[in-house]
């Protein structure tokens, strides 16, 4: 079987800077927010999040779901232009 790509698409990288960006608005450092994340239940490093902020790693739904609810915003905002966040 062949390896599956982990090229990530312009909703990806959307999200990965959205994400990054509600969170410096909310002054929370990544290890805060990886923190916030890993209580709701979803573990998650601040390497992690690293990764995802700088779109070297996948943001899965179940990820998705969780960094909104520790951002206190709507899934579908992580999904926009951060310009409009």
């Amino acid at each position: 079987m062949a390896a599956r790509s982990l090229e990530i698409g312009p909703a990806g990288i959307r999200a990965a800077r959205t994400i990054e960006v509600l969170r410096t608005q909310r002054g929370l450092s990544q290890r805060e927010l990886a923190a916030r994340v890993t209580a709701l239940g979803r573990p998650m490093s601040n390497t992690m999040l690293f990764r995802i902020e700088r779109a070297q790693r996948r943001c899965d739904i179940d990820d998705l779901l969780a960094l909104a609810q520790a951002l206190r915003v709507p899934a579908r905002a992580l999904l926009q232009d951060s310009a409009t966040c």
